[in-house]
């Protein structure tokens, strides 16, 4: 029988691109009735105490995560990780690294914006957007849509921030291999982010050799159709299913905590991968 608890395993912070706290996550998180949450920073783990020490409060499950960047031919393929040890890791020590790789991106970025004639953008400005090193695309196409370069987000990924678009440049280079070995090599279980979005189902069945343990199904926006798929696809490749609303609070204006859940029973399926 399934039990009504629900769990939502991608959420964001100001840690990277979301305008939400830890605290308030949590905080939010509670409200909606969740039992279980993870937040999945890109490329960080500098809110998870925070996170921690407010869910105590409540009895708030958080389970350690993070959204790792990596490429396969030019596109974007992201990899969650979850239950990694948090202290001294491979993966928490590459963080550091795949950082410093985002804030030199968004330097090119800039300067490439610049170039086009839009007047003075400032890294600095598009740096302060967030509480740690793994600044976004998202906080500069805040920063084009403030500076009246565009109108509205979506038109800033479509003209200059876009895969392939004018001032697009590539994160750091890392295949979504390397970052499930790295995951995993840190006592982690790997899922495949949003296959729905990524589009790249031809490379599953080479990740899944590769140590991939699971699929994001449940996603926000996504009918049950979508994700009927990916629960067939899942149980093809014997993989673990999650889900998440990526909540990025104010940032993303078409979810938010909640939107898109888990049933519990997954979760419990995810710390057996993750204990064993």
């Amino acid at each position: 029988m399934m039990s009504d608890r629900r769990a939502d395993l991608h959420i964001h912070t100001h840690y990277s691109d979301s305008t939400m706290s830890p605290q308030n996550v949590v905080r939010e998180a509670v409200k909606s009735l969740l039992t279980c949450i993870s937040i999945t920073d890109h490329d960080s783990v500098a809110g998870m105490p925070e996170a921690a020490a407010e869910a105590a409060k409540s009895g708030l499950e958080v389970i350690a995560g993070v959204e790792l960047s990596s490429e396969h031919g030019r596109k974007d393929v992201h990899i969650l990780g979850y239950g990694f040890e948090l202290k001294k890791s491979p993966l928490v020590m590459k963080l550091k690294e795949m950082q410093q790789a985002r804030m030199d991106r968004m330097k090119k970025m800039v300067a490439k914006i610049n170039s086009l004639g839009f007047g003075e953008i400032r890294f600095e400005d598009v740096a302060s957007r967030t509480k740690s090193d793994a600044v976004g695309r998202l906080h500069l196409a805040q920063l084009l849509v403030e500076k009246k370069v565009v109108t509205n987000i979506e038109m800033a990924f479509e003209k200059y921030l876009g895969e392939d678009a004018q001032a697009y440049y590539s994160k750091y280079k890392q295949t979504p291999l390397e970052a499930i070995r790295l995951i995993k090599d840190s006592g982690g279980v790997a899922v495949m982010a949003h296959p729905m979005l990524t589009s790249r189902d031809e490379i599953i069945p080479e990740l899944v050799r590769g140590g991939l343990d699971g699929l994001e199904v449940y996603y926000p926006n996504c009918s049950m159709e979508v994700a009927n798929f990916y629960i067939k696809l899942a149980a093809k490749h014997k993989l673990l299913i999650t889900g998440g609303s990526d909540a990025h609070g104010a940032g993303k204006k078409s979810t938010y905590i909640g939107k898109a859940y888990l049933p519990y029973e997954h979760v419990e399926e995810l710390k057996k991968r993750i204990h064993a």
